[in-house]
């Protein structure tokens, strides 16, 4: 009787994980034919990466944060900046279109390097770039190993201190096994960000209201893809190695970086990762504070295109008139 019982359960168990599995594979599917590439592809650093480039002018790269892609800047920032900038959006290694190598990690100091070479290959020269959210972590890496590739940082809401515990939106991903990574992303991550999606959305727009069209426009389905869970866990686990020494660093930086927070982000804390990352070097760091959250490049597309003008406006400490 008791075998029997345990039998049935086994088959129940199966029979749901094969349920789940279908459904994150059908998700995924359609989701890659509703939002195809936008972009071109070039090759950098080992990696297939996706891009697109609007406008001319000074030179501006932007890079997304956790979970993103370029969508996050095309929704409503990057035609802003291209009325007087040649803007390139990307996507990261493992995230959007762009791929990541079975024996890649989410390495800051390689995402770092992987822009530098990016910078090279589309001949941006010393371009000022912009990082938001985990972004502006690879951004401040780029600035610090590779001082040649950029001319001036303005970082939007940017992670720059080690935290204790991941945002809410994100604990699901605070995974380390690689064999546990993949079992969630193939069977409850799909369904759970289905489930949950109105109160993640509120989580990181707040206290904004994220656009209807967000999903689409703003490339949020492509979060529904298991590779995309998996490789955002990846860049979980990678911050918590690489942060800490990054933000020991701080006061070698020797190009302009300038931070844009919202007063209501309930993601990243402005304090701490604002105005603490602000007094390591106040010579070259400098921040401002404002209304909204933590999505400010698709909440707040003129604040941010205004600070992003301004940031890259400013000299060196050395170069300063007077």
């Amino acid at each position: 009787m008791i075998g029997t019982a345990l039998g049935g359960l086994a088959l129940v168990v199966l029979g749901t994980a094969a349920g789940l599995v279908l459904v994150t594979a059908v998700v995924g599917h359609a989701v890659q034919r509703l939002l195809p590439p936008r972009g071109a592809f070039i090759h950098a650093a080992g990696e297939r990466i996706h891009w697109l480039e609007k406008g001319q002018g000074p030179p501006l790269l932007l890079i997304h944060g956790l979970c993103g892609q370029m969508g996050n800047f095309t929704h409503s920032l990057v035609d802003r900046l291209a009325q007087d900038h040649r803007v390139v959006v990307f996507d990261r290694p493992g995230s959007g279109h762009s791929s990541r190598a079975p024996d890649a990690d989410g390495s800051i100091v390689r995402q770092a390097a992987l822009v530098a070479e990016l910078i090279a290959a589309l001949g941006l020269g010393r371009p000022a770039v912009v990082g938001h959210s985990l972004g502006g972590a690879v951004a401040l890496m780029l600035a610090l190993n590779h001082p040649g590739s950029v001319r001036t940082l303005a970082l939007v809401a940017p992670l720059t201190q080690p935290q204790a515990e991941p945002p809410p939106a994100f604990k699901l991903l605070a995974i380390r096994s690689a064999g546990l990574r993949a079992l969630v992303a193939w069977t409850v991550a799909t369904p759970w960000a289905i489930l949950f999606s109105a109160q993640i959305l509120k989580a990181i727009f707040s206290p904004h209201t994220g656009p209807l069209d967000f999903a689409t426009r703003g490339g949020g389905l492509l979060t529904l893809r298991p590779a995309n869970f998996i490789h955002a866990s990846q860049d979980m686990a990678a911050v918590e190695t690489d942060l800490p020494a990054l933000a020991a660093r701080y006061g070698e930086l020797s190009c302009p970086v300038s931070i844009l927070f919202g007063r209501g982000d309930r993601i990243l804390d402005p304090q701490r990762n604002g105005a603490q990352t602000a007094a390591c070097n106040p010579s070259v760091i400098e921040l401002t504070l404002t209304a909204g959250g933590h999505m400010l490049p698709v909440s707040a597309p003129d604040a941010v295109a205004n600070f992003v003008r301004r940031a890259g406006q400013r000299l060196p400490p050395r170069l300063q008139p007077g």
